[in-house]
């Protein structure tokens, strides 16, 4: 498709930005930045310099952005195939793949130079590394050829809180390598959930996501034992890692239960696209809520209410 052709598609300056706003996949990038800010936040003790959150919450956008857009780009041809992402701006022509190219590299070169420049050298090259990993590792090696795709994908997912402890201290260490953990156990059972809703779409295009290969069963059962591997992992933060407290470990634990009784029901019934969706839609919930919590949980004033509670009823 000409160019020309393309622009036939957009009237107007507003309709080519949303086209190239729809590329970055916005709704993704939400709860990559609430996990980043968790991190900043208990590595900062809450205290974290709005201005320095402000520019790695910005760096970790561009990123995540410059990811999207690259898979849209590797993926236009399946996208192009389903219905569900036929009318996606590069299979549906409004964006050529060299132009949306050249933007993801835009994106990914202000991503660096915001990280490099403002923040750290190691937050720029986490953030980097992120990228790599999604396109190399996930996209092109693993997405169509291994039914572990998003298993092991799953890791640039779970690279944000590395780069938003970094942005704070400049190193790692064991606590931001939980988080990491967290995310990376967490990802199979919320995107298996939405796998299995949307298992006929990956069949139709072969793309071995579990549903498809191992079946509806197979993915109930792998999604309750991540669940149970999972649950348990997020108090580490608590014990021996000592980087949370009390309305962490409140909020994990209701969020937990809640997140097991889901994986239970849908493994009892695992045909069920309602139950999977249900699931599906907890676990982003589950995430965001868990990470607010951090960042409540790390606050000074969290700590001085608690104390002042603490008071109000001495041990005899």
């Amino acid at each position: 498709m000409t160019g020309t052709q393309a622009l036939r598609h957009h009237d107007n300056f507003l309709q080519v930005a949303k086209s190239y706003y729809q590329l970055t996949k916005p709704r993704i990038i939400p709860l990559l930045l609430i996990t980043t800010a968790a991190a900043m936040e208990i590595a900062s003790k809450g205290q974290v310099s709005p201005l320095l959150l402000f520019l790695t919450l910005l760096g970790g956008t561009l990123a995540a952005a410059a990811a999207q857009t690259l898979n849209c780009i590797y993926d236009r041809d399946i996208d192009h195939t389903m219905l569900r992402t036929r009318a996606r701006p590069i299979p549906s022509g409004r964006v050529q793949p060299l132009h949306a190219l050249i933007f993801a590299l835009v994106l990914a070169s202000l991503s660096l130079a915001l990280f490099v420049f403002f923040v750290n050298t190691l937050s720029g090259f986490l953030a980097m590394t992120g990228i790599a990993f999604y396109m190399l590792i996930y996209t092109h090696l693993l997405k169509r050829h291994s039914v572990q795709n998003i298993v092991i994908g799953g890791a640039a997912g779970s690279i944000p809180p590395l780069v938003g402890w970094a942005a704070v201290t400049g190193d790692l260490g064991w606590i931001p390598w939980i988080l990491f953990a967290i995310i990376f156990l967490w990802t199979p059972p919320h995107f298996w959930a939405l796998a299995l809703m949307i298992k006929d779409d990956y069949a139709e295009v072969d793309i071995p996501m579990m549903p498809v290969v191992k079946g509806e069963e197979a993915t109930s059962e792998q999604i309750w034992l991540y669940t149970l591997i999972v649950v348990p992992f997020t108090f580490l933060l608590i014990y021996p890692l000592a980087a949370c407290g009390v309305v962490y470990g409140l909020a994990a634990s209701v969020l937990g239960f809640v997140f097991l009784k889901k994986a239970w029901q849908l493994k009892q019934n695992p045909f069920d696209r309602d139950m999977a969706r249900s699931l599906f839609k907890y676990s982003i919930l589950y995430m965001m809520l868990l990470c607010t919590a951090m960042v409540i949980d790390s606050l000074p004033m969290t700590s001085r209410l608690l104390a002042t509670i603490a008071s109000l009823f001495p041990c005899s």
